[in-house]
C-alpha cells in the first residue's frame, strides 16, 4: 500500500481535520515510475561576505546586485564584497524600482535615487511619507498609504500635487502600489484597485471586511484564495500587527514559480505549478529551527550573478543558495513530513514494514544521521519516535524501512523527522499491512 507523503493530516480541538505541510522538505511534481512526486531535502545557503546590518531587500539592476544592509545602499560583488553607496536610513522592508537610468529606493518613508555615481533623496515636500515605488510609462509613483503620487515626467526629483491620484473604491488605507504588465494596482487593506485595462495576476496577504486573514491570488478584478485550513490555522496564530509585517516574495527555481510568505517564525511557500499539476494546493514550511519553529533566516533572493543570492537575516551576512548542502550558513536544522490518512475501509490493521523509498548516501562527509517516525490515531497524541540510521556518505543502496510499527483500529497518520544532516529525496511511503478483520 502507498500512502500519499505531500500533505500530510492532523486534527485539533474543535474536531476538525487540517491539513499538514512539509517542513524544510520540498514537493516535486513528476513522474518518476515509482509515484508522480517527491520530497526532497531544501537546499540550504553558506556564507560569502559580511553584510552592513539587517537585511532588508535587494534587487539586480544592470547585471549588479544591490542590496539595503542597515541603513546602508550596497553594491556587492561576485564574490559576496560589498561597496557601501550611501545612506538611505532606517525603516522596514524596502521597495526598488528603476528607469533606464536611476534606481530607486524606498526606504523608512523617503525616496532615494542611484544614479550610478551618487546617492540622491527626493525632498520635494509634495512627496509626502513613501511607502513603496514602482516605475511606470516613464514617472516613478509611490504612495503615502491615501494618495498615489508621482514624479514630473522630466524631473524625477519633483512631484505635482495636481497629479495626485487616489484609490477610490473604499476608503480604506492603500498599503503599496504594485505594477503588472505596466498596469497599476493599488493594494488596500480590504481592496485592490487597478489603474489600466490590462491584468496579470499579484497574490497578497489579508482579508475583506468581516474575514479571518487568508493569502490570495488577484487577477483581472477577482480574488482566488489559495490558502488551506491548515494554513489559514497558521495565519490565525498571529496578531494584525505581526502580519501586516509579513513579506510576500515571487521566484522561480529549478522551473517551480513560487509564492513565499514570511513570517515571524517560518516561511510559508506555495508552488503554483505543483498545484496546477496536482490540482489540489501544494504548500511548504521554511524554518531555521532544529526543534519546533524559528524565522527562516535565508532571505531576500536575488538571482544575480548565475545564482541565487540571499542574505542571513540573522546576521546580515551575504550568501548564496547551495544545492549540495542543506545546512543553513553552516547551521543543522530539522526537517519534518506527515502522510495522509492511512484507512483500510474501517477494518484496521496490522502493520508489519514500513519503507520510505528513498535517493540515499547523499548525507554531509563524516556523518550517519538518524530518521526518525511515530503515528497518531487521532491526529493529536503521538507515539514514541522510532529511529534508524539513514546511512553514510555513498551508500545509495541503503533502504530505509520500521518493521512491527504496531496496528490500526480505524485510521493512522505516519511522521517523519530528520535534519539537514541526512540529506534524501523520499519517492513513496510503502507499507505492508495486514487487516485486523475480514
Amino acid at each position: 500500500m502507498q500512502i500519499p507523503i505531500l500533505k500530510g493530516v492532523y486534527a485539533d480541538e474543535s474536531a476538525n481535520f487540517h491539513n499538514s505541510y512539509p517542513v524544510n522538505m520540498v514537493p516535486v511534481t513528476m513522474d518518476s515510475g515509482i509515484s508522480g512526486s517527491y520530497l526532497r531535502t531544501a537546499d540550504g545557503a553558506r556564507v560569502l561576505g559580511v553584510g552592513s546590518g539587517v537585511p532588508r531587500g535587494g534587487i539586480n539592476w544592470n547585471g549588479e546586485l544591490y542590496r539595503v544592509s542597515g541603513t546602508k545602499l550596497v553594491k556587492i560583488s561576485k564574490l559576496g564584497v560589498g561597496t557601501v553607496l550611501g545612506d538611505v536610513g532606517a525603516g522596514g522592508q524596502v521597495t526598488f524600482a528603476y528607469s533606464f537610468d536611476r534606481l530607486a529606493i524606498c526606504s523608512g518613508g523617503n525616496l532615494f535615487y542611484w544614479d550610478g555615481a551618487a546617492l540622491t533623496q527626493v525632498v520635494d515636500p509634495d512627496l509626502g511619507t513613501a511607502l513603496s515605488v514602482v516605475w511606470i510609462d516613464g514617472y516613478f509613483m509611490t504612495t503615502d498609504g491615501t494618495y498615489l503620487v508621482v514624479t514630473d515626467l522630466g524631473n524625477p526629483t519633483s512631484v505635482n500635487p495636481l497629479k495626485y491620484g487616489s484609490s477610490e473604491i473604499d476608503p480604506d488605507p492603500v498599503m503599496t502600489v504594485l505594477k503588472l504588465r505596466n498596469e497599476i494596482a493599488a493594494v488596500n487593506r480590504y481592496t485592490i484597485e487597478y489603474f489600466n485595462n490590462v491584468a496579470d495576476t499579484i497574490a497578497f496577504l489579508g482579508s475583506g471586511k468581516n474575514e479571518t486573514p487568508a493569502i490570495y491570488l488577484g487577477l483581472n478584478g477577482t480574488a482566488a484564495k489559495i490558502s488551506t485550513s491548515g494554513i489559514e490555522a497558521i495565519l490565525n496564530g498571529y496578531l494584525e500587527v505581526d502580519l501586516a509585517l509579513a513579506i510576500l516574495e515571487t521566484h522561480i527555481h529549478q522551473s517551480h514559480p513560487q509564492l513565499w510568505v514570511r513570517l515571524p517564525d517560518r516561511t510559508l511557500v506555495y508552488d503554483i505549478d505543483a498545484t496546477q499539476i496536482t490540482s489540489a494546493p501544494v504548500w511548504f514550511q521554511l524554518t531555521s529551527a532544529a526543534i519546533g519553529f524559528t524565522a527562516y533566516k535565508v532571505v531576500d533572493l536575488v538571482w544575480c550573478y548565475d545564482e541565487w543570492t540571499v542574505c542571513n537575516a540573522t546576521t546580515g551576512d551575504y550568501g548564496v543558495l547551495t544545492p549540495d548542502s542543506a545546512k543553513q550558513f553552516g547551521d543543522v536544522v530539522r526537517w519534518e513530513f506527515a502522510s495522509a490518512l492511512a484507512y483500510n475501509f474501517g477494518k484496521g490493521a496490522i502493520w508489519n514494514r514500513m519503507e520510505l523509498v528513498c535517493l540515499t548516501g547523499r548525507v554531509d562527509e563524516g556523518e550517519d544521521p538518524v530518521i526518525s517516525t511515530n503515528y497518531s490515531l487521532d491526529g493529536e497524541v503521538w507515539s514514541e519516535l522510532r529511529s534508524i540510521h539513514a546511512g553514510v556518505r555513498g551508500d545509495r543502496m541503503r533502504r530505509l524501512a520500521w518493521f512491527q510499527q504496531g496496528l490500526m483500529r480505524n485510521w493512522r497518520v505516519q511522521r517523519f523527522e530528520g535534519d539537514s544532516r541526512a540529506r534524501i529525496s523520499i519517492a513513496a511511503l510503502e507499507v505492508d499491512l495486514e487487516p485486523l478483520t475480514v
